[in-house]
C-alpha cells in the first residue's frame, strides 16, 4: 500500500533533484498537472528523465541534450512505460513543473500543484501498467490533499504546452474508484 510521509511516498524510487523550493507560505496543494515527457524525444527507456531532473544531462550523449541541459527543472513523479515509479521532490515542497501557467485566474501553477510525468509523447499511447501506477498514486495524493482537479500540462499551459496529449485516456481515469469522476481531465 503506498503511503506519503513528509511529502515522500513509499513504494517510489527516491532520485532527489535539487530543482525545488518552498512553497509560498499559506499555499496549499489542490491542483494535480499530468505531464508527458521523453528524452530522447519519442523514445523511451533511457535515463535523460532522470538526469534533466537532477541536473546531470550529459550535452553530449544526444543532439537534444545540447538544447536543453541548462534548464533547471523537475516533477515530484515519474511513472516509467514499465509502470516504475520514481520521486524527485517531496509533495510538501514546489517542484518546477509548470513553467508560466494559470489554472481557472490562478498563475503560477507550481505553487499549488503536484507535477506528474509519465514517460510519453504526444503520438503514442500509453501503456496500461502506467495508467494503473497513475490511478493508484492520484488516489493516494486525493486522500491526503483537498484535490480539486487532475488536469493536462496542455490545460494550464494553452498554446505553450500540449502534453500529456491527444494519447492521453481521461475516461481511463475518470473510471477509478475512488476518484471523483469531475475531477479527471480537460474542463
Amino acid at each position: 500500500m503506498l503511503r506519503l510521509r513528509d511529502g515522500w511516498l513509499s513504494g517510489a524510487m527516491r532520485c532527489a533533484s535539487p530543482n525545488f523550493d518552498a512553497r509560498p507560505d499559506g499555499t496549499g496543494v489542490n491542483l494535480i498537472v499530468v505531464h508527458a515527457i521523453s528524452l530522447p524525444p519519442d523514445e523511451f527507456g533511457g535515463t535523460g528523465v532522470e538526469a534533466l531532473f537532477t541536473n546531470t544531462l550529459d550535452p553530449c550523449a544526444h543532439p537534444y541534450y545540447a538544447t536543453i541541459c541548462d534548464l533547471r527543472v523537475s516533477a515530484h513523479f515519474f511513472i516509467r512505460r514499465d509502470g516504475a515509479l520514481l520521486q524527485f521532490v517531496s509533495t510538501d515542497a514546489r517542484a518546477w513543473h509548470a513553467g508560466t501557467s494559470n489554472w481557472r485566474g490562478r498563475e503560477r501553477c507550481n505553487d499549488f500543484s503536484i507535477g506528474i510525468e509519465l514517460e510519453g509523447c504526444d503520438t503514442r499511447a500509453f501503456e496500461l501498467v502506467q495508467y494503473e501506477r497513475l490511478a493508484a498514486l492520484l488516489c493516494v495524493l486525493c486522500a491526503h490533499y483537498p484535490i480539486e482537479a487532475v488536469v493536462g500540462h496542455s490545460d494550464i499551459a494553452p498554446g505553450r504546452k500540449t502534453d500529456p496529449g491527444p494519447c492521453f485516456d481521461w475516461a481511463y481515469l475518470r473510471g477509478v474508484p475512488g476518484l471523483p469522476k469531475v475531477l479527471c481531465g480537460p474542463v
